[in-house]
């Protein structure tokens, strides 16, 4: 097992608006039921938000961690919001966040990288904690407010995705069990899509479309392709799980947990099945939440260590997949 300098988790929060849709409530607006989503989701509820922005349920999981890790929003020396579903283009989430739990001169930054924006996210991390004498002390913060672009006349995908929140107060830790396996593949961008804004400037004379190989897009609306996605997931997570582990000098079967991004269970069981381990290993809270992007990962970590699934001490994989289409794994001590 390689030791290395990587992260010392200090504190842990989640928050999740009080808001719940039940599969029976998506029954009464698309055609569809109980048992259908179940059985090809695992999802059976998901929370949605009432009206909160997104940096409100990032700054409340933010407060949860800053608590749980003993610290002051002043000790903060960088904040990283992973999220693809911000409330402005600017200022980031992240600076919204600051100021709402008063940790105004720490750096603050978004990412987006879909889904798998919180595993970027500590890896992100560790490398400033490493090599900045000026961060001592990291929150990453993971929050989507996913009803915000989701179609609720689409019923394939409309009963996917749920709000929330989560984050961890990062430390740097000397000789600690560390290795990260991250990376994506541009080609497969068309399969999982949300349009920004068009440029339709007053100057712009040419009306044609610009050719971008993308899909075609309902407004501002997620798209994606589902077949494709399971292709991909059900390769890149095994992969990715076996990848990290390797530069950690570890097998896969000596991790403790595995907590993989939270989509769909037959995509979390394909991927153990293909690595090779028993879904015991595996967090999953999907029936509770559904897809949250990338907060599902650290969400499902905290009601893990909530529920003493996950210890002090136990060795973590923290896996996803998302678009972009990307990928990542991250391994550690918690």
């Amino acid at each position: 097992m390689a030791k290395v300098t990587g992260i010392k988790v200090k504190g842990i929060g989640s928050y999740v608006p009080e808001a719940i849709a039940t599969n029976e409530d998506f029954a009464k607006i698309v055609d569809t039921s109980d048992e259908w989503i179940t059985q090809r989701t695992g999802i059976k509820t998901r929370h949605i938000t009432n009206g909160e922005p997104n940096y409100y349920l990032g700054a409340r999981a933010a407060e949860k961690a800053i608590a749980d890790a003993g610290i002051e929003p002043t000790d903060i020396d960088l904040i990283i919001v992973a999220t693809c579903t911000p409330d402005f283009y600017t200022p980031s989430e992240a600076c919204l966040i600051q100021r709402e739990i008063g940790a105004i001169g720490s750096m603050a930054m978004d990412i987006n990288c879909a889904c798998t924006g919180f595993d970027y996210g500590v890896d992100m991390a560790k490398r400033y904690l490493q090599s900045d004498d000026d961060v001592h002390t990291v929150l990453l913060i993971a929050a989507e407010e996913l009803s915000k672009f989701v179609d609720y006349t689409d019923r394939s995908s409309c009963i996917l995705f749920g709000d929330g929140a989560a984050a961890f107060v990062l430390q740097k830790q000397e000789n600690a069990l560390y290795a990260s396996y991250l990376g994506a593949d541009g080609n497969g961008a068309k399969f999982l899509a949300a349009r920004a804004l068009k440029s339709e400037n007053v100057f712009r004379t040419n009306k044609e479309e610009f050719d971008m190989d993308m899909p075609e897009l309902k407004d501002y609306f997620f798209t994606q392709d589902g077949k494709e996605v399971y292709k991909f997931a059900t390769k890149a997570l095994p992969n990715a799980v076996l990848k990290a582990c390797e530069k950690a000098g570890i097998s896969p079967e000596e991790l403790d947990a595995i907590v993989p991004h939270q989509a769909n269970v037959r995509i979390i069981e394909t991927a153990a099945k293909n690595l090779g381990v028993s879904m015991d290993k595996m967090v999953v809270y999907i029936d509770r939440y559904g897809n949250t992007s990338s907060a599902s990962i650290p969400m499902a970590f905290c009601d893990a260590v909530a529920e003493g699934r996950i210890k002090r001490g136990d060795k973590i994989c923290l896996v996803g997949f998302g678009g972009g289409l990307t990928y990542a794994a991250v391994v550690f001590e918690y």
